[in-house]
């Protein structure tokens, strides 16, 4: 029987056989949902680990948690993705993505914690789930058309002309009746066209970017997953969820916004949602736009529809461009631009750092007509809605250079002979793993460490305003930091368990090798791996840690997330134990890893993290970079480190130290049994000694 939050099964689809069946959830319970049961079920049912992304044996799976669909605001509609990423480089990793939206509240309702996806199709299809009845359908008629028009032909095929009006699937309660129409997730142009920089599409805005994952979706023959259901999730203590939810609502969360905007000045002007916000032309109609269950509303709706949902580099990726080309702050051709992107399914990160590159080369009369490398593409008009379809349109149909960028940014720049000179020199800005440039990983280190010990741009958001953009806009506009350095590290020195040392916040050019760094980024991964991608809990609301309307200026953070998951379950968790599970899951995660061929020699950052300075403005939005720090005398202080590299031999000592703490090998950092055994883990254990992969004790 499940347990409450849990729907009590996972969904499982054989393309190859056309078979669906139903894996118990119960064995998986103790993983969460999300990251930690995905990463279990791949690990039970991948035959080979080995295999590329694009491999019909790559199996992926799209998870919820016992928290989607229960009203908890900020975790209540957010999926996890995870299996073999195509897009990571040089080797495929086991990767993860992560979206918003309704998705998997749906498959909660409709009674699925998730879905796990196996084989291969012959030929295009899509699957329709109505609470339990699953069905394999021909894609034909569907296949080949954009991500919005995918999911208004899949509406239509499953309510008929009865949209928005009440249709009844004739189970669960109220006799199955509902006005919903059903929540997809589909590709578009660029993932029938298995390009590695392919999304997976859900609603307007919401996608799974990083991984490339919708070129699995594409390699899988496999349209569209559509989810209509009609059940509930059963509540532990309702009250209790009642009760925290109007306690978050009543500061904490809310609080987390107002606090941003208070720590970043100008920088925003007001809350998403509300228009005038750097999304779109001032003035512009809008409607705040939330995932299901949050009170939140961090998206937007505009009145001419274009780019609907969409929200920071979703929709900024061209910002830069648009200004330059048409003198706004966001025109008409941003919104378009977004609008077209969203539609072909394509990842902004690589559309952005590859018009950095790609730019660059033009200039120098290496990218062009008759060029070194020939392109035919209109380099002098790019900030117009035209160059960007025309791109997009490359890169889906694979013509001109567009056959090596879908191959996405890293493996193009190895084709073209330019990745080891282009990196070096950071022209082509993609820090690890061939995921570009997000946050600096030699200014705010956290990021880049985390990054390189994963198999991706992390792309969490925890220290991001506190370590970086507080103490850097002030800086910026000539105010004080709304907290000071010594006591910002006294802070989270009580609020960072298990672990509680103040020097975690010590950014200084030695506190970054420190092994309180090393406790900072193993905390980060931990948290991650259980809170914000097993239960699901939002990027955007967590990490909460200091909040202008909390007690003492406290936020959420090691107090709600825990609470939650609690009310809904029953359950009697601590904090510190989910941080524990969240250890388990790096480690299980770790291990594929290893199996794939991960050793410590290959977690080194690009060059330019080595050879080049960090300078203010590196991509279109940075801050100077000031971090705090003991910089001088042994006194608490913000510093800029602008001009800043990593130093390789120190960043080598202290993988040392973090391979250590963590309980793995310092020679090759592979796990080792004892680490192993002590999680729980004894199968992986075995796994890897079979293999000759454990570490040494």
């Amino acid at each position: 029987m499940a347990s409450k939050g849990f729907a009590g099964s996972i969904l499982q689809i054989d393309l190859t056989t056309k078979t669906v069946s139903a894996i118990d959830t119960s064995k998986y319970e103790e993983w969460g949902g999300g990251n930690g049961m995905g990463a279990a079920l791949f690990w039970d049912l991948c035959e080979d680990k080995t295999v590329g992304g694009l491999d019909e044996g790559n199996v992926i799976c799209l998870m919820a948690s016992p928290l989607c669909g229960s009203n908890v605001p900020a975790a209540s509609g957010r999926t996890e993705v995870v299996g073999i990423a195509p897009q990571a480089y040089p080797v495929e990793w086991f990767g993860r993505g992560n979206m918003g939206g309704r998705f998997s509240a749906m498959l909660k309702y409709a009674g699925w914690d998730g879905v796990v996806v196996l084989g291969k199709s012959e030929t295009p299809v899509w699957v329709d789930v109505r609470d339990g009845d699953v069905q394999i359908r021909d894609a034909d008629g569907v296949w080949g058309l954009d991500a919005y028009a995918a999911q208004e032909e899949i509406w239509r095929r499953v309510l008929g002309d009865d949209s928005g009006n009440w249709v009844s699937l004739g189970r669960k309660r109220d006799s199955g009746r509902t006005t919903q129409k059903p929540a997809v997730v589909t590709i578009g142009g660029a993932g029938e066209s298995l390009s590695r920089t392919a999304t997976l599409q859900h609603d307007a805005g919401n996608a799974v970017g990083q991984g490339g994952f919708g070129a699995v979706f594409g390699s899988k023959n496999l349209k569209a997953i559509s989810v209509i259901g009609t059940g509930s999730v059963t509540i532990a203590d309702p009250m209790e969820l009642l009760r925290l939810r109007t306690w978050t609502h009543e500061y904490s969360i809310k609080g987390h916004w107002d606090s941003r905007v208070a720590e970043l000045g100008s920088l925003y002007a007001a809350e998403p949602g509300s228009g005038g916000n750097g999304y779109g032309p001032a003035g512009t109609p809008s409607a705040p736009q939330g995932c299901t269950g949050c009170f939140r509303s961090c998206r937007r709706r505009v009145e001419s529809g274009a780019s609907n949902g969409s929200h920071c580099v979703d929709y900024l990726f061209y910002q830069s461009w648009d200004m330059a080309a048409n003198g706004g702050v966001g025109t008409q051709t941003l919104f378009d631009a977004t609008d077209y992107l969203q539609r072909s399914g394509i990842n902004a990160y690589e559309v952005e750092a590859g018009f950095l590159w790609l730019t660059k080369l033009y200039q120098q009369g290496i990218v062009g007509p008759g060029k070194t490398i020939p392109s035919d593409l209109p380099f002098d008009t790019i900030g117009t809605t035209a160059f960007a379809k025309v791109y997009m349109d490359a890169l889906i149909n694979r013509t001109d250079i567009g056959a090596d960028l879908a191959e996405g940014l890293a493996r193009c720049a190895e084709k073209w002979g330019r990745y080891a000179e282009d990196t070096k020199t950071g022209i082509l800005p993609l820090a690890y793993w061939g995921t570009p440039h997000h946050y600096d990983g030699r200014a705010e280190v956290e990021w880049g460490y985390g990054s390189i010990l994963g198999e991706r741009d992390i792309n969490e958001h925890d220290f991001n305003i506190l370590v970086y953009w507080s103490p850097s806009v002030a800086a910026l506009y000539g105010i004080e930091p709304p907290i000071s350095a010594k006591d910002l590290s006294e802070m989270m020195g009580e609020m960072l368990v298990p672990y509680c040392d103040p020097k975690m916040m010590d950014y200084s050019d030695e506190g970054i090798y420190s092994e309180s760094m090393a406790k900072l980024v193993a905390w980060h991964r931990h948290y991650a791996r259980y809170y914000k991608e097993s239960l699901l809990y939002c990027d955007y609301g967590y990490g909460d840690f200091r909040n202008q309307y909390g007690p003492n200026e406290r936020g959420l953070t090691g107090q709600a997330e825990h609470a939650f998951f609690n009310a809904v379950t029953g359950a009697s968790m601590t904090f510190e134990d989910g941080m524990e599970i969240g250890r388990k899951i790096w480690n299980l995660n770790r291990a594929i890893w290893v199996i794939q061929g991960r050793h410590r020699d290959m977690e080194v950052l690009t060059d330019y993290h080595y050879e080049v300075g960090c300078v203010p403005g590196y991509t279109t939005y940075e801050a100077p970079y000031c971090v705090p720090g003991l910089h001088e005398n042994g006194e608490w202080s913000y510093k800029s480190v602008a001009g800043r590299t990593l130093d390789r031999a120190k960043f080598e000592e202290w993988k040392s130290k973090y391979y250590a703490l963590e309980g793995w090998d310092t020679a090759t950092g592979y796990p080792t049994r004892a680490t192993l055994e002590g999680l729980g883990l004894d199968y992986v254990a075995d796994e890897l000694e079979g293999r000759g992969l454990i570490g040494a004790a």
